[in-house]
């Protein structure tokens, strides 16, 4: 049960990346996952700063949303010579999942398109067959995770409600999983605890057997969401960042939350993950 007592940390409203490319960032998402344009903004220095990321003022920044109009978006922000990092290898976010309404459908689309490249075909799940996943890097080494939930499942997911649905999971990756949960102590979520099972992504990324089990728990949100922490390999580090800027890749994410604890509006993970409360939202 929530522990009513602290604030509940609310569903899941944005994830933010740092790429040098908006533009081919914007047609690999418009064009393989329908995905549309929602606006073009300049980064005002206030943000910037809210962030702590103070070189961002006056860059650009792009939004995209499922073409259902759900009120979860994906932010592309310019930063231009950064280079990407190897998905799965870095401590932070790490991976972005989507749930779909048709996920073999939508893996013939990415098999053919040049920006993407699927890492973990369409597989029902052990304990939810019913559940179908699959795993693919993105143009800036990016990793996303697709899912299409079928009847019986009896968990609290997020439908999709488009080809293309919304985020309805964020993985942050780190060394110390027990640290990196008790950075959410403030907030009275349900915490499933952590088990330890293979995950051939994370192993395949590392450079280790298939079958290395990895440690991963989930802090269950609203509106059928939720963040899955991993506690990562010791081969695995920090996530080279330059001063001033956002982490490459996927660096941050927005969540709804009536009350931030302390009044802050960003917070940072154990594992270096950016953690935006957008304070008054249900």
């Amino acid at each position: 049960m929530p522990n009513h007592s602290k604030p509940q940390l609310g569903a899941i409203r944005a994830v933010t990346f740092s790429v040098p490319d908006i533009e081919a960032a914007t047609e690999a998402y418009v064009s393989a996952l329908g995905y549309r344009v929602l606006a073009d903004t300049v980064i005002d220095t206030a943000t910037a700063t809210r962030w702590r990321a103070p070189a961002l003022a006056g860059r650009a920044m792009r939004t995209l949303g499922p073409t259902s109009g759900e009120p979860v978006v994906l932010r592309f922000v310019a930063a231009p010579g950064t280079a990407p990092v190897p998905a799965l290898t870095s401590h932070g976010w790490n991976a972005t999942e989507i749930v779909v309404q048709d996920v073999d459908a939508l893996a013939a689309r990415l098999t053919a398109h040049p920006a993407f490249t699927i890492i973990g075909p369409p597989m029902g799940l052990t304990r939810f067959p019913m559940i179908r996943a699959m795993q693919a890097i993105g143009p800036f080494d990016e990793c996303l995770y697709f899912t299409e939930v079928g009847p019986g499942s009896g968990l609290d997911l997020a439908p999709a409600l488009s080809p293309v649905g919304r985020v309805f999971i964020v993985v942050a990756g780190g060394g110390d999983l027990a640290a990196m949960f008790a950075a959410y102590a403030d907030f009275g979520n349900v915490i499933d605890p952590p088990v330890a099972t293979p995950v051939r992504v994370i192993s395949a990324a590392n450079g280790l057997p298939a079958d290395t089990l990895h440690p991963h728990g989930l802090i269950k949100l609203r509106e059928g969401t939720m963040i899955e922490l991993d506690g990562y390999p010791e081969c695995t580090g920090p996530r080279p960042a330059v001063p001033g800027e956002l982490p490459p890749g996927m660096a941050m994410v927005s969540f709804a939350c009536p009350v931030a604890p302390g009044g802050e509006r960003l917070l940072v993970g154990a594992a270096g993950e950016r953690i935006e409360l957008l304070e008054g939202e249900e």
